[in-house]
């Protein structure tokens, strides 16, 4: 190769068969090495070759489909483009495959064909020169008049496209900097043509004839997008967008899209990052550290890896609320009525509510309380907090901590790992848009701990107010104001929360309802929701007070009021399936059998159709215990069979059984029954009296105690 004659390309060259594209001099393309030959060529002359010659080989487009690959080789066009192969990307494994980065350099034409195993190699005749053109070489004639003709409409084109996007600037660069002879090839490779077409300028030997073949295709290109400028809804800020540039980038071997929105958007992604960037209102160090990644972000092509990172991370940043918040609702007497009606027996904590929005009224800088809801399950801790921030006006989000032992759940993963995300306190203020919201940290009280870190110890930044103005992510890597965020925590019990974690809160206990008050939250709270879960109305169901307290009293055993409200799920349910079955027989009844004699209807009886039940539906003790079985916390003795008969075998008289064991006296042998003196007992007293003989000396003297058995 000589510097003063231009680049020659050897008189022998191994060919690449393509299909799906057709290389341009001066153009790059990549080419997917599918068939055997060219995997050949890939491994003889790419990999293994160590010189530059090696590595020159010659591209021969429209060729056979690699489907319909076979041992013969196709016929061959006969003019192809001479190309330096730049890259190679591929593996082995699990079967070998390799992609080609191929810039085109000039024309040759295929003169004999000296082999085709394993891979063809023909002799060559080099078609382009490529020494460098004076400007006066063409300054006159016809040839000279379509090179300014396809100059102008080249610079027109670029033109009507965004100049402060790189791309756009460096194709404006180039057309002052290239030959003009070049410029054909280099920009039919990039804009919309078919292969048909590049084929076409391909086969343009003569100069003249290659201006020829390219002028229309780049007027027709440049109609096209004034068509498109006129029909398409341009956005204000948006006047002279990008047309979509495919894979974003105009690089030789790229091409313009102008019929897909899609990739209208991917081409100008950096373009409305820096816009929103700019739009986000974030405080300085942010600012800094966004547009630093953005200016690396614009140098990136788009097939490295770390570019799908730092994208991921600077949207993450742009939908972070740095400056949005929602405007609370500082009305006491509103809130006031709000808490009284979504709760009962809730006065601490409503008060201390109202302490905040009091104290809010006065002094607007008001950081968040951070306080902690501690009390037995099902007492209303969750509730209370959802109800608060529908108090206030803001926004709700809860985060589950129960089993979390992992500390970068809290403060997220550092961008240097693959799968790395923010942790669940940004993750949630993306989730909710504004920066005072009122987050539930739900069982923090179940927290654990591992070698991946103590999540409770990374909790102690977010829950202090004198350090949460200044959060750090280890995602983010910069500061976050979480002081406007009101924090609630709930727990079951205290014990389990570390000392210093729990000195930073406020703790607010939450005991455990009375008789009296599950009565009035059920007949306010529980029975309206259920009776609307199961589309019933109070004309259908009516569950009185002291059916309630057969509930409370016989069927539960708890501070708070889950059970309570699964035992009206069940009343609910059995309604519900009597009116289904009511409703069901009514529909099927015709005005002939409504009239029928009352011998069909003792069949209906007899065949056991239920008859629509009579409304309202009252739940009285004997219903209760229909529907939900003999009382849990008042039922008789077990095994009384078993054990009599255990008694009688030791051969024992006297059988002391509850009261309420009676009946089960029909289960016991008459032969045992006859040989054993049974005495029932409905007190302790009765119990101790018939123990021993002569009763109980000092059972007299104390009052009477109600047996439990």
């Amino acid at each position: 190769m000589s510097s003063n004659s231009g680049i020659q390309i050897p008189s022998r060259l191994p060919l690449l068969c393509t299909h799906d594209g057709v290389l341009l001099p001066g153009s790059t393309m990549r080419i997917s090495v599918d068939t055997a030959r060219n995997m050949q060529l890939v491994k003889s002359r790419l990999l293994k070759g160590t010189s530059l010659k090696s590595t020159i080989i010659g591209v021969i487009p429209n060729t056979r489909d690699p489907e319909h690959d076979s041992d013969e080789l196709p016929s061959l066009h006969s003019i192809g483009t001479a190309g330096l192969a730049v890259q190679v990307v591929g593996s082995n494994w699990p079967k070998p495959h390799y992609t080609l980065l191929i810039t085109g350099l000039c024309r040759f034409r295929v003169t004999q064909l000296l082999k085709e195993k394993p891979f063809p190699v023909a002799k060559v005749e080099q078609l382009d020169k490529l020494e460098q053109h004076t400007e006066g070489d063409q300054a006159d004639g016809e040839l000279g008049e379509l090179s300014q003709r396809f100059y102008q409409a080249a610079v027109q084109l670029v033109g009507m496209l965004d100049m402060s996007v790189p791309v756009v600037a460096k194709l404006r660069w180039l057309l002052d900097s290239l030959p003009k002879e070049t410029l054909p090839d280099v920009l039919a490779s990039m804009i919309r043509t078919s292969n048909k077409e590049k084929l076409q300028v391909l086969d343009a030997v003569d100069l003249e004839e290659r201006f020829k073949k390219a002028l229309p295709l780049l007027t027709r290109q440049i109609e096209g997008l004034k068509l498109l400028q006129k029909t398409r809804k341009l956005r204000p800020d948006d006047d002279k967008r990008v047309l979509a540039i495919r894979k974003g980038g105009v690089f030789p071997g790229r091409q313009f899209s102008l019929d897909e929105e899609g990739e209208d958007e991917d081409s100008d992604d950096t373009a409305m990052l820096e816009k929103k960037v700019k739009a986000a209102a974030m405080p300085e160090a942010a600012l800094r550290v966004c547009l630093k990644e953005l200016k690396r972000l614009k140098k990136m092509p788009q097939s490295m890896p770390e570019y799908a990172l730092t994208l991921n991370y600077l949207e993450m940043m742009v939908e972070l609320p740095w400056s949005k918040s929602s405007t609370d609702c500082l009305d006491i007497r509103a809130a006031r009525v709000l808490l009284d009606n979504d709760h009962y027996a809730m006065e601490k904590l409503m008060r201390r509510v109202l302490e905040y929005l009091a104290v809010r009224q006065l002094k607007s800088t008001l950081k968040g309380p951070i306080l902690c809801f501690v009390g037995p399950p099902g007492v209303g801790k969750t509730s209370v907090g959802r109800s608060i921030a529908r108090t206030l006006g803001r926004e709700f989000h809860r985060i589950a901590l129960g089993g979390v032992c992992d500390q970068s759940d809290i403060r997220g993963n550092r961008r240097t790992y693959v799968s790395s995300m923010p942790g669940c306190i940004i993750n949630g203020l993306k989730t909710v848009g504004v920066n005072n919201p009122v987050f539930l940290l739900d069982e923090v009280d179940k927290l654990g701990k591992s070698l991946q870190g103590d999540p409770a110890a990374a909790l102690l930044e977010v829950l202090d107010p004198e350090q949460n103005h200044s959060f750090t992510d280890h995602y983010l890597n910069v500061p976050f104001d979480l002081s406007q965020v009101l924090f609630i925590a709930t727990a079951n019990t205290t014990a389990t929360i570390p000392p210093a974690l729990l000195d930073r809160m406020e703790v607010l206990q939450v005991p455990g309802y009375t008789q009296e008050e599950k009565v009035e939250i059920a007949h306010r709270h529980l029975i309206p929701h259920q009776l609307e879960q199961h589309g019933l109305t109070p004309q259908q169901l009516q569950i009185p007070q002291d059916t309630t307290k057969d509930i409370i009293s016989k069927y539960t055993r708890e501070a708070g009021v889950r059970s309570l409200e699964r035992k009206i799920e069940a009343i609910c349910r059995t309604v519900a399936v009597k009116f289904a079955e009511g409703h069901k027989v009514s529909r099927a009844e015709s005005p002939t059998e409504q009239h029928a004699d009352q011998n069909t209807e003792n069949k209906k009886e007899d065949s056991g159709i239920a008859a629509p039940p009579e409304m309202p539906i009252v739940i009285d003790p004997i219903a209760l215990k229909d529907i939900l079985g003999p009382p849990v916390f008042e039922m008789e003795v077990g095994g009384i069979k078993d054990k009599v008969l255990a008694a009688h075998r030791a051969n024992l008289k006297r059988v002391i059984i509850p009261k309420r064991n009676e009946k089960d006296l029909e289960e016991i042998p008459p032969h045992v029954r006859a040989d054993l003196d049974f005495v029932f007992a409905s007190t302790l007293d009765e119990a101790l009296n018939a123990a021993f003989d002569g009763g109980f000396p000092a059972a007299v003297s104390h009052l009477q105690v109600v047996s439990k058995l």
